[in-house]
């Protein structure tokens, strides 16, 4: 038996989407709104009539004033209407157009197909969302920077498999969080460099009604087609069919996928440094980490990284499964998925790399857990450096290798079997064949000394790549959005 009261059709209308209304900025919701959508496909039908009027079709000055002047007054519920009983959305938008600029209502969408506004109008949305995740992947390697350089030469020790192994620096270890959002933002650059519009290629794409405008001259119709690129400020793709190709969306979604990949990479370390109490995720004064556990500090923005990463994972590989089945010049299998897809692969990365600029600003260091455990297990690698000592001072290296291996043994035995601290140093020291003191072999485990170049690799790193990616970066208001 259901515990819900029965449901009457007012109820219907009260879902939201959790990206839109608890995940994403509201800059990005604003991009992928259906008022900011129909204020593009006016800007592409404004941009297709100056074009044409500019090459001599009959368009008067007074219909393209009217259709400037109207341009921003969206009516969403006239549009609505009209799809109602058209059940067609474009050319519902175009009669809601039509019925406020009605001098021109007649050249509204002239020689152009639906896909004119949508493939045309998706594309441009997509490169503004893709600017807008450029500056928050940039804002997330400005304080991943930051941090590396305020702790790169904090010695810690490494893990591989999860597993104690050579020292590292905490900034070394950010600098490759840094690294993987740098092949990010290499990716999504190219998008935006090479990510074109479809351009005015006409119902399947020979371009033929705008030939018929133009009487037959092919050379009008380039011209037209170049004038309005020009008015869009983005190249069109060389040859399309009804739609561009639905590769497009491929790319787009490989470059969201990349990013949400490098963010849940960092989210997990994350996760498994609090559990060490090296480092944390920022807890605020009124946190609470849970309603049966007071004590409780989970990661829960790393956690939720973790979980808005996963859905795009899944999310945006099934664009492939699009692209993949369109039927010679189109079918329409791909509309409803291509809503769904891009817009929430768009609306979740954004909410991830708000959450992730949002932890690496705040991210949370504890020294003496770092130095506890590093020095719990630094006896174990520091075996060359003491063999060495060893035999300076007259010992046999081949012994000493066999007698340091027994040591280590017997000493993880009491660690793993009796629960006792690291005695390596002592065990060590009580035999003969060492010749040092347990001070003068403790001495010899400075943490600095076994991490390599890792500090200077950070100091370079900085310097060069990091500072070349944000040259010219001014970071956003993180108080305008959600976290």
């Amino acid at each position: 038996m259901s515990i819900l009261p029965p449901c009457d059709a007012s109820d219907l209308e009260t879902f939201e989407h959790p990206l839109a209304a608890r995940y994403a900025s509201r800059a990005m919701v604003r991009l992928l709104s259906p008022m900011y959508r129909m204020k593009v496909w006016r800007r592409l039908w404004v941009a297709l009539a100056e074009s044409e009027a500019e090459l001599g079709l009959p368009i008067t000055p007074a219909q393209l004033e009217e259709l400037r002047a109207t341009q921003d007054a969206v009516d969403l519920d006239a549009i609505a209407r009209f799809e109602a009983s058209l059940r067609h959305d474009v050319m519902a938008a175009i009669y809601a157009w039509g019925e406020q600029a009605p001098q021109a209502r007649p050249i509204i969408h002239l020689g152009a197909t639906s896909c004119f506004v949508t493939d045309n109008g998706d594309l441009l949305i997509c490169r503004e969302a893709f600017a807008l995740l450029r500056r928050r992947l940039l804002d997330v390697i400005a304080a991943l920077g930051r941090f590396a350089a305020q702790w790169q030469d904090q010695p810690c020790l490494g893990f591989t498999h999860f597993q104690p192994a050579q020292p590292t620096t905490v900034g070394k270890r950010a600098t490759l969080w840094i690294q993987d959002l740098l092949l990010d933002l290499e990716d999504l650059d190219h998008m935006l460099r090479t990510t074109p519009v479809r351009g005015i290629k006409g119902v399947t794409g020979t371009q033929a009604s705008f030939l018929e405008l133009f009487d037959g001259d092919g050379g009008q119709v380039q011209a037209l087609e170049a004038r309005f690129c020009a008015k869009v400020g983005v190249p069109t793709i060389a040859v399309a069919g009804q739609t561009a190709t639905r590769k497009l969306e491929d790319r787009l979604g490989q470059v969201l996928c990349g990013i949400a990949a490098s963010a849940s990479k960092f989210a997990c370390d994350l996760r498994l440094l609090q559990h060490l109490k090296e480092v944390e995720e920022p807890f605020e004064k009124q946190q609470i980490g849970s309603s049966a556990m007071p004590y409780k500090r989970n990661p829960m923005r790393s956690e939720r990284i973790n979980s808005l990463g996963r859905f795009v994972l899944g999310l945006m590989p099934s664009t492939y499964q699009t692209s993949a089945t369109q039927w010679l010049e189109r079918t329409l299998d791909d509309s409803a998925h291509r809503r769904l897809t891009m817009s929430q692969g768009l609306m979740a990365v954004d909410a991830i790399l708000v959450l992730y600029r949002n932890i690496a600003s705040g991210l949370v260091v504890y020294p003496k857990m770092i130095e506890a455990r590093l020095r719990g297990e630094l006896p174990f690698m520091a075996a060359e450096v003491m063999l060495m000592e060893a035999v300076k001072r007259g010992g046999d290296r081949q012994d000493l290798h066999e007698r340091f291996r027994l040591a280590a043994l017997e000493a993880g035995r009491r660690i793993k079997q009796e629960g006792r601290p690291n005695e390596l140093l002592s065990l060590l020291a009580a035999d003969p064949a060492w010749a040092m003191t347990e001070a003068e072999l403790a001495a010899l485990l400075d943490p600095v000394r076994f991490t390599g170049c890792a500090g200077d690799q950070v100091r370079r790193f900085l310097a060069g790549e990091v500072a070349a990616s944000l040259a010219g970066h001014r970071p956003g208001d993180e108080a305008a959005v959600r976290v």
